[in-house]
């Protein structure tokens, strides 16, 4: 038998003999809907929390629809236009709609990427423009200190919808609801302050009650003034199989039971090695994006075992004050102390990968230059049947192995 690993747009193969010792992680097999569009529509039918959107816009209305960039897996070419038309049945005119892709500190997207995000019906009826964070409008300030400095267009919005999807996220607990406007459309020191409490208890992938990073977000999206969310579940293969619409908190809450259902997965011990893949494009474009699977196999693998991960990389690392973080930094005890007395958004990826390099050795499968990799505190692998020898020349005979073809969608649960 052979296993398939995601990698860029095509996929690796690799095969083990020893299938005795093998866990095979997936996300749950949920059946996808026959009808994506019409699953999302029946969702924004039975709005959870709160009003229908027909019932709850005025008419004439200026709205902004935050949604995703081309660095998440969000279908907003199947979300757009059910909600575009009951805008338009509301009385709300295509020219009072503007659809903003909250990039973050991402870099911005060409034309054709936003084209192919919405589709290009609603590209060629709407406005479709990239959140800028230095075009920003501050609405106040959370209880935890973080400064809510927001898109000039979507603060000045007089109704404003999120869309995205529901996955695991490593401190965040999941993606989806607020997560659109913090970081979405924020400045760099709004998500700087909210990602800076990514050190603090309960910050963790799965969790969102009790999450000090989820809190500070939502509450952040209510300063903001979020009206309605549709959000969805995807399977692996990036289609949906759930949706949920309505009140953002209390939707959102529906579909993190919903995307649990998906995405957590029993592991009765930990491995001595995990072999992961990132997914595939768009979560393996950047070591930025990838760096999400490699926190997800960390919660695998048992403390001085191996990782392997599998992620094109072609992109590059992703963000420039990561790479200069990864070019300053002398060991991995540095970066954790730096992080600690002086988080700088982009530093914490690095510190990420410093933390899971510091519980197991990580073998790095992409196009990335070796030299890059190495920079990273990871060793690379020209393949991953060269990697994956290697790990088990480590671990010795008899070892435990676990793979996980979608890392960035599997949220390993160890034990009971």
């Amino acid at each position: 038998m052979e296993i398939q690993l995601p990698y860029g747009d095509t996929v690796m193969s690799l095969p083990l003999d020893d299938w005795a010792r093998v866990s095979v992680l997936l996300p749950r097999r949920t059946r996808a809907a026959d009808s994506p569009r019409g699953v999302i529509r029946r969702a924004m039918s039975h709005p959870i929390g709160g009003g229908g959107l027909g019932d709850i816009v005025r008419p004439n209305s200026r709205v902004a629809i935050v949604t995703s960039d081309i660095t998440r897996p969000c279908p907003t070419h199947l979300m757009l236009p059910e909600v575009v038309e009951e805008l338009n049945r509301a009385g709300v005119p295509d020219g009072r709609i503007l659809v903003v892709f909250g990039r973050g500190i991402h870099r911005g997207q060409t034309p054709e990427e936003r084209r192919v995000l919405v589709g290009r019906p609603m590209f060629d009826r709407l406005r479709c423009v990239d959140s800028d964070p230095m075009d920003v409008v501050n609405v106040g300030v959370t209880r935890r200190g973080t400064p809510v400095e927001v898109f000039r267009p979507v603060a000045e919005a007089d109704f404003r919808i999120c869309l995205g999807n529901i996955e695991p996220h490593y401190f965040a607990g999941y993606s989806g609801g607020g997560k659109a406007i913090m970081p979405g459309v924020c400045s760099r020191a709004s998500i700087r302050s909210n990602h800076g409490r990514m050190l603090e208890p309960g910050a963790v992938a799965g969790r969102v009650v009790g999450n000090p990073v989820r809190e500070d977000i939502d509450e952040a999206a209510s300063l903001v003034g979020v009206d309605f969310i549709v959000n969805v579940v995807l399977d692996e293969s990036k289609r949906v199989v759930h949706a949920v619409a309505g009140d953002p908190v209390s939707a959102h809450r529906e579909g993190c039971r919903l995307a649990d259902s998906v995405y957590k997965v029993v592991l009765p011990e930990a491995a001595d090695v995990v072999i992961a893949s990132a997914g595939g494009r768009p979560k393996d474009t950047t070591l930025y994006q990838a760096q999400k699977a490699l926190d997800n196999a960390s919660l695998a693998v048992k403390p001085g075992g191996v990782v392997v991960l599998v992620a094109s990389c072609a992109e590059g690392l992703g963000e420039d004050t990561f790479e200069r973080w990864l070019r300053e930094a002398t060991s991995t005890d540095e970066v954790m102390t730096r992080i600690e007395s002086d988080f700088e958004l982009g530093g914490h990826k690095a510190a990420a990968l410093a933390k899971a390099a510091r519980k197991a050795r990580v073998l790095l499968v992409s196009e990335l230059p070796r030299e890059v990799v190495r920079r990273a505190w990871m060793e690379p692998h020209s393949s991953v049947e060269d990697a994956v020898e290697d790990a088990l020349r480590t671990v010795g005979p008899g070892a435990r192995i676990a793979v996980m073809p979608y890392a960035g969608g599997t949220l390993p649960q160890v034990g009971d």
